[in-house]
């Protein structure tokens, strides 16, 4: 059978582990997806959504805010800066990070951390587009 062992760490807790056909991830440039046999791979990825299909073609979703890569032996170990369902999002406490984060880069003060600020938007916008919320 075309088995690909698939652990994701998150920096508070293992957050998945199992067999699975295929993960999607989203690199860089464009997502990308991991199949059975891939070449040897080591990347980061970027804030997105990450996408488990299991041995029974049953799909999972996932948010998380980036991290590192690294497949090898059909073996994929995923560093994931953070990842969470639909479910552990919280849609208000993720719109009320972006009007933050918004605030912050609107005013732009010296003390400000632009990159830190500019991130904080992105994770927020990200976790509101998966739930199918608007801003």
């Amino acid at each position: 059978m075309k088995e690909i062992n698939l652990e994701i760490i998150t920096p508070s807790k293992q957050a998945y582990k199992g067999i699975v056909k295929s993960i999607t991830v989203p690199g860089s440039l464009g997502s990308f997806q991991v199949l059975f046999n891939h070449a040897p791979l080591l990347s980061t990825f970027e804030i997105g959504k990450i996408k488990i299909v299991n041995q029974a073609d049953e799909e999972t979703e996932f948010t998380t805010g980036g991290g590192t890569i690294e497949v090898i032996d059909n073996k994929i170990l995923i560093l994931a800066d953070s990842l969470e369902t639909k479910e552990e999002i919280d849609l208000e406490r993720a719109k009320s990070s972006y009007q933050r984060a918004k605030e912050r880069l609107a005013n732009r003060k010296a003390d400000i951390d632009i990159l830190r600020a500019e991130a904080s938007l992105q994770r927020a916008l990200n976790r509101i587009k998966f739930v199918g919320g608007s801003i």
